[in-house]
């Protein structure tokens, strides 16, 4: 069985939700099912996926009134929601979908078939293509790092790190793939397949600055290193904002710090996470082993330990 379901958060998503839509339609191989969470909107977002239901009979539209804000943890509850009504379907795989991208009408035929060379890949997608200023920027990506907009689960996967974990401040894509990656489970991104998404990760709600700010936050909370968070800011001096943004940045981590903000993922998890980054500051940057290694060895971790 080769069998896969999407599942999409949308809330007043009126002016991109028909990219989403028309790329699915076009798939050389289309989705058993696809839920949509009408997620509290006031425009004209269910209409629209009203009117490609009507043809098409694997979407299905749900109403629910939606948090009275907008935030990453609302998209995340609306997305395991929607997970829950697949109950009474056979599928092997399931993919989160944002209601603000497009793709080739061979995109899923393509990762399903990277899935089918790989049994222990438990997370694959492309890579995301930002529209900015009237361009289509490529957004970095790590190898074992799929973009939350367009990941594709192997359902075990899915189902062994217990779906997305509602955050406020973001990074539930992150933290179901480091959680992938801890449970033993690979994460690839595949460049040769293109996501276009057509508005940047979080200006729905805030400006370019606002964005970088809840950036820091959100990466404090998940456990980033604080060296890793600084070489990243550090990096990214010339990127717009020019240095506001790295400024920013820094600021939402360390205010973070400074507030004693209760995190939400498990020590065990802070510790994998920053494994990683360390080894990836030492692959950049030889020497720096003995200096940041202490306090930072990998734990065994337990199926119940995740969300502590």
């Amino acid at each position: 069985m080769n069998e896969y379901v999407l599942l999409t958060a949308a809330r007043n998503e009126e002016d991109f939700i028909e990219k989403p839509l028309r790329a699915v339609v076009s798939q050389t191989v289309k989705p058993k099912r696809w839920i949509i969470v009408n997620d509290g909107s006031v425009d004209r977002t269910a209409e629209i996926v009203r009117r490609f239901a009507a043809k098409e009979p694997f979407i299905e539209l749900i109403d629910t009134s939606g948090d009275s804000n907008r935030n990453f943890g609302s998209k995340a509850r609306a997305i395991n929601f929607a997970y829950e009504r697949t109950g009474n379907i056979d599928f092997d795989f399931v993919g989160n979908l944002d209601a603000d991208v497009s793709f080739d009408p061979t995109y899923y035929e393509e990762v399903l078939s990277r899935f089918a060379e790989n049994p222990r890949l438990g997370i694959a997608g492309g890579i995301r293509y930002d529209r900015v200023e009237g361009r289509y920027i490529r957004v970095k990506s790590a190898q074992n790092s799929v973009g939350g907009p367009f990941q594709m689960f192997r359902r075990e996967c899915f189902e062994k790190i217990g779906g997305y974990l509602p955050l406020q401040y973001g990074g539930i894509d992150a933290v179901a793939e480091i959680s992938a990656r801890m449970h033993g489970w690979q994460v690839r991104c595949f460049p040769e397949l293109r996501i276009f998404h057509y508005r940047m990760t979080g200006s729905a709600t805030s400006g370019r600055v606002g964005v970088k700010f809840k950036a820091g936050i959100k990466e404090y909370l998940i456990g980033y290193h604080p060296v890793f968070q600084m070489l990243r800011a550090a990096s990214s001096l010339t990127a717009k904002p020019a240095v506001f943004g790295s400024m920013a940045w820094i600021c939402g981590y360390y205010w973070a710090f400074l507030k004693r903000f209760k995190r939400p993922v498990s020590n065990d998890f802070v510790r994998y996470l920053r494994s990683e980054q360390l080894r990836r500051i030492r692959s950049a940057l030889p020497g720096l082993e003995t200096r940041f290694t202490a306090g930072n060895r990998v734990s065994p971790i337990s199926q119940t330990s995740m969300r502590q």
